[in-house]
């Protein structure tokens, strides 16, 4: 039901009260086909579905979510009245673009740890409103979603840590206020941080804007004292050098960059009868 609601709003923004078009358009049927202009990783397929629901146009899909394209390749086929067709246009290209970049830039990070066993997550630095969207792509591209928000763990990032006086006390009380399930992570900027965090009992280690060196040196204390600590490294994280950030230990790495540093991809539509 969110992804129908979205693409409603989303329909909405462009059409407002009506496509003026519609008004004269002769009521046939037309065919159209979405042309890659360069090389990427399709994303958007049960969005555009539900895009496709709402006007009454078919799509007969030639790549599925998470298929690598070529310039030059057919994405999707789409049948339909000219006027409900030409309506989606727009939307229908903004959300296949917005999707597919993502997933094109994540695939592109996920092929650089092949052979780490290293997950890479994405961030909540999403755009406002897209971040089930924008989630979804980082999915496809292959990775991994981080928290979906401030509901699903419990992480004491810097600002917070500002406010603790007694992290133990803290830790104790929140494992008595918070489902019995949720994690907590601890932001640490240095090894010592990262030691204390591990002794309160934090579950989650981030290693945030550490050299790779002391990235190493917490993840040497945790294989001998706490083992059971998962340990996230974050900040700065480029294509450059992620391998060698992978290579340090750590469980996981996470980016923001793979959202909102991705580039759009080349796509058009095209009516072919």
């Amino acid at each position: 039901m969110i992804i129908q609601e979205f693409v409603k709003e989303v329909l909405l923004e462009d059409i407002g009260r009506g496509d003026l078009f519609g008004r004269v358009a002769p009521r046939k049927e037309a065919t159209a086909q979405v042309i890659a202009k360069s090389n990427g990783v399709v994303a958007g397929e049960p969005y555009l579905e539900a895009l496709a629901e709402f006007c009454n146009l078919d799509l007969y899909w030639h790549k599925r979510d998470g298929e690598y394209f070529e310039k030059g390749d057919i994405i999707v086929k789409i049948i339909g009245y000219a006027a409900d067709l030409l309506a989606a246009e727009r939307t229908l290209l903004n959300m296949l673009l917005h999707a597919s970049s993502i997933a094109t830039q994540v695939q592109t990070y996920v092929k650089a740890l092949e052979g780490t066993n290293v997950l890479l997550l994405d961030t909540r630095k999403t755009r406002p409103m897209l971040r089930n969207f924008e989630k979804y792509a980082v999915r496809v591209g292959g990775a991994v979603n981080h928290r979906m928000g401030l509901d699903d763990a419990l992480m004491l990032k810097d600002t917070h840590m500002s406010l603790i006086d007694n992290l133990e006390e803290f830790i104790a009380l929140a494992r008595k206020k918070i489902p019995f399930t949720t994690k907590i992570e601890i932001e640490c900027e240095s090894l010592e941080a990262a030691i204390r965090a591990m002794n309160v009992g934090a579950d989650i280690v981030m290693c945030d804007n550490m050299q790779v060196q002391e990235i190493r040196e917490v993840v040497n204390y945790r294989n001998e004292n706490f083992p059971g600590v998962l340990l996230e490294a974050s900040g700065n994280i480029t294509i450059e050098n992620i391998r060698d950030v992978a290579n340090s230990g750590v469980d996981a790495i996470s980016s923001g960059s793979i959202i909102h540093q991705s580039r759009w991809i080349d796509l058009s539509m095209k009516i072919v009868t």
